[in-house]
C-alpha cells in the first residue's frame, strides 16, 4: 500500500458503538495531513504485516491485546491507546487485573483519557510504566454529543420519529448474564445439575466471589427489565417502547417480550445517540447510555427495583448518579408520567455537573478528536527510523505472521470465542462504501473551515483506507 503521509491504523470492534466516532477522528485526521485505515479490528490484526509503518490506536491494553501488541511493534508500528470501557469502569483493583496488562502496557507509548477521573485511575496502576504519557483529551464517542455535532445524526433522527413515533428508550447492558454466546457470560452454563460453573469470559480478571455477586445482581436485574417493559407498553399507551439491546448481547428474550405486545420494538441499529435525542425519556441501570443522556439534555431514569450498592456503587455510581433512580415499577411510571407532562425535565445540578466534568474532557473548546490528532502530530514527528530490514528481520516477522494467522483462526472455531465469524458480524457487520464516503462528508459539513477532498478506498470488506486525493 503507497503511502507519502503519516499512517493512522484505526480499528473498531462494536460497529453501533465506534464507528461513527472514529470516521470523525479520521476525517479530522486527513485534515491535517494523515491517512487512515479503519474498520472491523480482527480483519486488521490478522493483515497487520501487510500495513506500513503506522500508529496504531488501540481501544485496550489487555492480556487479549499482548500477543498483537508483540507482533505490531515487530512491524514498527507504535502503539498508542483509549480504553473504551473507562468511563464507568469497575472497582480499581478489578479493573486493572481485568482492562490492564503488566506486560502488553509496555508495549503503549502514550495513553488517552476520557478524564481526570480515568487518567487518576490509570495513576493508580501498580505497573504503570513512569515515563508513560497520560493525555487527557476526551474520547471520540463523547465528542458526538456536542450541540454543534448533532446535526450529523439530523437524517436518522427524522426518520426514527417518522418510524417509531413518540417513544421511551430502554437500553440494557446484561451481557455479563445474556450474552451474545452463551460461554460469553460471567459464568459458563453446566453440564449437569450440582456441577460448579467454570468462569465464562466476561469474568476475566474477576475474582470469583466478585463475579458470582455480580451475577446474581445482573440476573436479578435481567429479570427486572423482562418484567418492567411490558408494563411500560400497557402503562404508556401513546408511546412506543424501544428496547435497545447492548452491542454484544442477545436479543432473544427481549423478542420474545416484544413477540407479546403491540408497541414494543427491539433494536440495535447505528449509533445510540439519534435514538436518545430522539426518545422521551431513556430507561436503563447502569449504562453508558445514563452519561450520555445527561450530557444531550436527555431525562434519564435508573431502573433499580433490585440494589446491591456493592455493584451499584462500586461500578455503575457514574451513570446511576446522573439520573433519576427509581426503586419500584410505581416510582419509574410516576417520573415518567411528571417527564411526559413537562412537569419535570433531565436531571441536573451543578454537583453533577461537577461529577460529569471530572469524568468526561473537552465538553467546548476543540473537540476531542482535534486534541488527539495534535498529540498524534507530535508522536508522528518523532517516529524514530525502523531497523534495517535485513534476511533475518524479513525471515521473523514472516515467521511471527504466519503464526499469528494460524492462531487466529483456530480461536475463530473455539466455543465462546470473540473470534467466530457470526459473532464478528454480529459485532460488525461492515458498511458499503459509498455510506463510509457520506458520512465524512456529512462531518466535512459540520467542521467547516477549508473542505478537503477525501477518497475512500477499500482495502478489504470490513477496512477502509481514507486518504487526501
Amino acid at each position: 500500500m503507497p503511502r507519502h503521509d503519516p499512517l493512522l491504523l484505526i480499528p473498531v470492534e462494536n460497529q453501533v458503538r465506534e464507528l461513527d466516532p472514529k470516521l470523525l477522528l479520521a476525517c479530522i485526521a486527513a485534515r491535517r495531513g494523515f491517512s487512515s485505515v479503519i474498520g472491523a479490528r480482527r480483519d486488521m490484526e490478522m493483515r497487520i504485516d501487510r500495513f506500513p509503518r503506522a500508529i496504531y490506536l488501540s481501544k485496550s491494553m489487555t492480556v487479549r491485546s499482548l500477543l498483537f501488541f508483540r507482533v505490531a511493534v515487530k512491524y514498527g508500528h507504535e502503539i498508542i491507546t483509549w480504553d473504551e470501557e473507562a468511563l464507568v469502569h469497575l472497582p480499581p483493583e478489578t479493573y486493572f487485573s481485568r482492562r490492564l496488562h503488566p506486560r502488553a502496557i509496555r508495549y503503549v507509548s502514550h495513553l488517552f483519557a476520557w478524564g481526570e477521573e480515568n487518567a487518576e485511575l490509570w495513576r493508580g496502576y501498580p505497573h504503570l510504566p513512569p515515563a508513560i504519557p497520560i493525555h487527557v483529551t476526551g474520547n471520540p464517542r463523547s465528542d458526538l454529543l456536542r450541540r454543534e455535532l448533532h446535526g450529523y445524526y439530523a437524517e436518522d433522527l427524522a426518520r426514527i420519529r417518522r418510524e417509531f413515533g413518540p417513544y421511551l428508550l430502554v437500553n440494557t447492558n446484561f451481557n455479563h448474564v445474556n450474552a451474545f454466546g452463551p460461554d460469553m457470560n460471567l459464568f459458563k452454563p453446566v453440564k449437569r445439575s450440582g456441577q460448579k460453573p467454570r468462569f465464562g469470559r466476561a469474568a476475566r480478571g474477576m475474582s470469583r466471589a466478585y463475579a458470582e455477586g455480580l451475577r446474581d445482581h445482573k440476573l436479578a436485574l435481567f429479570r427486572d427489565f423482562q418484567e418492567m417493559i411490558p408494563r411500560l407498553e400497557a402503562a404508556f399507551p401513546d408511546f412506543t417502547v424501544v428496547v435497545r439491546p447492548h452491542p454484544t448481547e442477545s436479543h432473544e428474550a427481549y423478542r420474545r417480550i416484544a413477540s407479546d405486545c403491540r408497541r414494543v420494538r427491539v433494536t440495535n441499529e447505528g449509533n445510540v445517540v439519534p435514538w436518545l435525542l430522539g426518545a422521551t425519556a431513556l430507561v436503563h441501570n447502569g449504562c453508558t447510555t445514563g452519561v450520555e443522556a445527561f450530557e444531550l439534555g436527555v431525562p434519564a431514569l435508573s431502573y433499580r427495583a433490585t440494589v446491591n450498592e456493592a455493584y451499584d456503587s462500586g461500578f455503575y455510581r457514574l451513570p446511576n448518579a446522573l439520573s433519576y433512580n427509581c426503586f419500584s415499577f410505581e416510582e419509574l411510571a410516576a417520573t415518567l408520567r411528571s417527564i411526559v407532562q413537562g412537569t419535570l425535565g433531565p436531571p441536573d445540578g451543578e454537583e453533577r455537573r461537577r461529577l460529569l466534568r471530572r469524568h468526561l474532557a473537552a465538553p467546548d473548546g476543540p473537540l476531542a478528536c482535534e486534541r488527539i490528532v495534535e498529540v498524534l502530530e507530535g508522536i508522528a514527528a518523532r517516529m524514530a527510523l525502523p531497523p534495517a530490514d535485513g534476511w533475518f528481520r524479513r525471515l521473523d516477522r514472516g515467521l511471527t505472521a504466519v503464526g499469528l494467522s494460524v492462531l487466529r483462526n483456530v480461536k475463530s472455531l473455539l466455543p465462546g470465542s470473540h473470534n467466530r465469524p457470526e459473532f464478528q458480524r454480529h459485532r460488525y457487520p461492515g458498511l458499503p462504501l459509498p455510506e463510509v464516503a457520506e458520512r465524512l462528508d456529512r462531518f466535512q459539513n459540520l467542521l467547516g473551515g477549508v473542505r478537503v477532498p477525501l477518497a475512500v478506498e477499500p482495502i478489504t470488506e470490513t477496512i477502509y483506507r481514507i486518504r487526501v486525493r
